[in-house]
């Protein structure tokens, strides 16, 4: 059997000596009420966009998904097993979360890879075949005139974010809840280089920057 990567011995003695002795009783707490987030992020798997990390946020606070970009794909219920989607029914029907918070960020390596048309990387295309799902029938991604590269891509990594907000409106269960006032969906766009966080209007889908560090250059 190969060794635990030693890192992440590392990391927790470091979490066991600092960190835990400040929440340890939260730890205890969460153990036996269980948890009861009001948030729950849907993010990317890319190791740099760390929910928790970026909304400093405690044991217990945030339920959190992540995938290849972001995506949430439409209400599908058949015999297939569909892990975000089961993600939110618990979130949902159990959790009861008040808010839910689609998470783009920019250096995204799925849209990257779905915009440049890239070869699959193995024979089953596990990533083209998700990130199919965020084109509807009929629909086409193209590079608009005098648009750069890297503005491309920008666009679509907020497109995406507005495509899982309205694909979270074809669940029922959601749809019910924001009716009703219970839940509040919203989409962000994180900034790798700067750190910076941007906030999208759901009436205009523009993406407005909330806060930047002063340490940004």
């Amino acid at each position: 059997m190969s060794p635990f990567p030693e890192r992440l011995l590392t990391g927790y003695q470091s979490f066991v000596a600092h960190r835990l002795p400040t929440e340890q009783s939260r730890y205890r707490d969460l153990s036996q009420r269980g948890q009861s987030p009001e948030v729950m992020v849907i993010g990317c798997c890319d190791s740099r966009v760390s929910p928790e990390v970026i909304f400093d946020a405690g044991p217990g606070e945030l339920f959190v998904i992540r995938n290849v970009a972001n995506l949430v794909p439409p209400y599908q219920p058949d015999e297939n097993a569909h892990g975000v989607s089961a993600a939110l029914e618990y979130a949902i029907q159990v959790l009861q979360v008040k808010h839910i918070v689609v998470l783009g960020h920019a250096q995204c390596g799925g849209i990257r890879a779905f915009v440049g048309d890239s070869e699959p990387l193995s024979p089953g295309d596990f990533i083209g075949k998700w990130m199919s799902m965020f084109i509807k029938p009929g629909e086409t991604v193209a590079r608009r005139d005098h648009e750069t590269m890297l503005q491309f891509v920008t666009r679509i990594e907020k497109a995406a974010v507005l495509r899982s907000l309205e694909n979270l409106m074809t669940f029922p269960f959601v749809k019910n809840r924001v009716q009703s006032g219970d839940l509040q969906l919203h989409g962000a766009y994180f900034g790798v280089a700067e750190g910076s966080l941007s906030i999208v209007d759901q009436t205009t889908h523009e993406f407005s920057r909330v806060y930047q560090s002063s340490l940004a250059f």
